[in-house]
């Protein structure tokens, strides 16, 4: 990885650039167009509201290269909350660098950091080999679980 790279939280600031690599994300992964106005609002209410989850960016050179946001689920079962680490994108130009490894550690650190969270969770896409192997490569375990939704827009 470029020792230039800074990882932070996100800000209001990167609104514009979040929901830019959401509506690509969508398409690269899922062939999904997205409403970019519609993701603007989704982006924006994260960003305002800590409760709802945070984004984490990469930056090179002052650059946001990558990103992914994490929000929370809580487990009876463990009387702890999971962190799903969900968006994640990385620019085509700095793809095959460590970045996403490099977020993740910083997910990792900072949950592990933190009392109330019992692990890391993430979904991807069944046919997406690439994240897949990434993940595993990360020490990130496939679980027994299959996803089903119920959507309503």
């Amino acid at each position: 990885m470029h020792d230039s790279v800074k990882i932070r939280a996100a800000e209001v600031k990167d609104v514009t650039i979040l929901t830019g690599f959401n509506v690509l994300m969508a398409q690269e992964t899922e062939d999904k167009q997205l409403d970019p106005g519609v993701v603007t609002a989704g982006v924006r209410a994260v960003l305002e509201d800590s409760k709802r989850g945070f984004y984490l960016v990469s930056e090179i050179a002052g650059e946001v290269v990558a990103s992914l946001m994490v929000t929370t689920e809580w487990s009876d079962w463990r009387d702890g909350e999971f962190w799903w680490i969900q968006s994640v994108y990385v620019a085509p130009g700095f793809r095959r660098r460590g970045l996403f490894g490099a977020l993740y550690g910083e997910v990792r650190e900072r949950a592990r950091n933190t009392e109330r969270v019992c692990g890391c969770r993430l979904y991807v896409e069944q046919d997406n080999d690439t994240a897949q192997a990434t993940y595993a490569r990360l020490g990130l375990l496939e679980t027994d679980y299959k996803m089903f939704e119920d959507v309503f827009r």
